[in-house]
Formats: structure tokens, C-alpha cells, sequence
């Protein structure tokens, strides 16, 4: 096998790698992700462009958020403003003058830990990626599943409370509006507008409305109790959310991966502990693993670029 390319298109950032056969990333670069699906088309041809550069490129896979179908087309992402109904595929394929392979970002991940990350040695793992938002993704029986359409895994849009906060894909209550780094921000900056979490907010510079999850994590590696217990309740809503795809799926192993999953010290034990209190007969089943992802933020781009050698 030759190079191959992956970028992976995230609400703030596109990342690229370049892989060698064994997988390994061999080259990297990276962008701001712009507004409207035309400068993003420009975006992912500098950047594939660059990734190139005195070197032969085998295949290109690109990895986006929100409803990919199967051909290619992104629908609709609500982490990705301003962009609808877009032919990512033919519209980038045209711009390089070859096939170019569209799958949704967190189905690319599942790929990629599954394949050389922490998903390793079990057929059916579920890939959760806590960002911005959250995404997914399902490897059953050893095949990776993307439904009928190439929408499977879109975990972030489960509703966990009908009459919660509104999400940006326009309806209230979402899992990742309290599970996502987003559903963190919101919880700690509830707390602190209502005059708690003293040291969180010093930390975010006097102002509780500048509470980010990066300040809560500070605050609670410190040993802050306010901050501990924002910790433990965004655990627990990151508990329910696996509890319900244990229900539904069975899986052998979680995989938590996304930008939260750099604070997996913090998150782990208390994940693990509402978990099994909210788990349907937890005492009569196996409970899957969890694990958080080995292959961090490259995890998407990286998957990318190895599906693109199959399409």
C-alpha cells in the first residue's frame, strides 16, 4: 500500500495526517475550520494539497460531523454552521481530479481505534468521541456498521431530557448538550452564575461566564470539592448515555474519545461508578469494558485516511 491522506473536519479545527502502511502518521498540518461549504471545500484541497507535497498520495478520506451519506454528501451537521446538503465527495473529487472517500468523523475514529487503538482484540466495540458535540460510532461482529443511510452513530442526538437545554440541531435535551465538553461548560457555568465554584471561576478569571471545562478540570485536579462534584455530574450524565447503548447494543467495549478524553484521570472512576448504578441487572451481566482512546485527536483524520483505502 502507498501514503494515504485523512482529514478529519471538526467545529473549530480540520486536521491532516498523512499514514504509511503500518498505519503510522507520518505527517501532519491543520486549519481553521471556515463558514459555508465552499470555503470548506477550499480548505480540504489546501489542505490535502500540503499534505502531498513531494509525496505520492494513494487515497484521500476525509472524516466530517453531523449525516454523511453513503455517496458522500453532507446533510446537515449542526457543529458545522452554514453548511447543508453538501457533495463533499464531488465537489472535492472534482477540485483533485480523483475518487476522494466521505464518512461521517466518529464512524472514522471507531475505525481507527478499532483497528490500531484501544479497540483492539474485540469484535464489537462502541466508540463515543466527547467534543464539541458528541458523535459515535459501531463495530458489531467485525464489521463496521453505518446503517442504511451512512447516518448510524449519531449517539449526541439521543434525548436524555425532553424538556432540557436546546441543541443546535433544534430540539431540547440532546445527550450532548450535558455529556459533551459543551454539556461540561454549561453544567460548571450554571453552577458558578448561582455562586458556586469560587476557585473554577478564579481560575477563569473572575467572570462565571467565562467558565470553560479546561477550568473546571484545573479546580478539580487541585482537589476543589465544588469542582469535584460538577465533575461527578457530568460523569453521570455521560453514565446514562452509555447505559442506554449497552442496552440497545451489547457491546465489548466503550471507547471515549473527542477532547475530554485528556481529562480521562478525572473522569474515569466516577463514569465507572454511576455506570454501574444505572445499569439495567448490572448484577446478572457482563458490563463492557471502557477505555478511553489511544490515538487522541488523530483518531478521525486517521481513520479517514484508512477507510479511503477500501472505497
Amino acid at each position: 500500500m502507498s501514503a494515504a491522506a485523512g482529514v478529519d473536519v471538526g467545529g473549530t479545527k480540520c486536521l491532516g495526517v498523512v499514514i504509511d502502511d503500518a498505519g503510522e502518521v507520518v505527517a501532519t498540518t491543520r486549519r481553521l475550520t471556515p463558514r459555508g461549504g465552499g470555503a470548506l471545500i477550499d480548505v480540504l484541497a489546501e489542505i490535502v494539497d500540503e499534505l502531498g507535497a513531494g509525496q505520492s498520495l494513494g487515497s484521500i478520506g476525509i472524516g466530517l460531523p453531523g449525516l454523511i451519506t453513503r455517496g458522500g454528501v453532507l446533510r446537515a451537521s449542526p457543529n458545522v454552521p452554514e453548511v447543508f446538503e453538501l457533495d463533499v465527495a464531488g465537489l472535492l473529487g472534482d477540485r483533485l481530479g480523483r475518487v476522494v472517500a466521505v464518512s461521517n468523523d466518529a464512524t472514522a475514529a471507531a475505525y481507527a481505534e478499532w483497528q490500531v487503538g484501544a479497540g483492539q482484540g474485540v469484535e464489537d466495540i462502541v466508540m463515543v468521541t466527547l467534543g464539541t458535540g458528541i458523535g459515535g460510532g459501531v463495530v458489531a461482529g467485525g464489521r463496521l456498521i453505518v446503517g442504511e443511510n451512512g447516518f448510524a452513530g449519531e449517539f449526541g442526538h439521543m434525548v436524555v431530557d425532553p424538556v432540557g437545554p436546546p441543541c443546535p440541531c433544534g430540539r431540547r435535551g440532546c445527550w450532548e448538550r450535558f455529556a459533551s465538553g459543551s454539556g461540561l461548560a454549561q453544567l460548571a457555568r450554571t453552577a458558578a452564575v448561582g455562586g458556586r465554584l469560587g476557585r473554577v471561576v478564579e481560575v477563569a478569571g473572575g467572570d462565571p461566564a467565562l467558565v470553560r471545562g479546561e477550568h473546571v478540570q484545573s479546580a478539580a485536579r487541585e482537589g476543589d470539592a465544588e469542582a469535584l462534584a460538577v465533575v461527578d455530574e457530568f460523569a453521570r450524565w455521560v453514565a446514562l448515555g452509555l447505559v442506554n447503548l449497552t442496552n440497545a447494543l451489547d457491546p465489548a467495549r466503550f471507547v471515549l474519545g473527542g477532547g475530554l478524553a485528556e481529562g480521562a484521570d478525572l473522569y474515569f472512576g466516577p463514569i465507572e461508578r454511576w455506570f454501574d448504578q444505572l445499569l439495567y441487572a448490572p448484577e446478572l451481566r457482563p458490563h463492557p469494558g471502557l477505555a478511553f482512546a489511544a490515538l487522541g485527536e488523530r483518531a478521525g483524520a486517521i481513520g479517514a485516511a484508512m477507510l479511503s483505502r477500501s472505497a
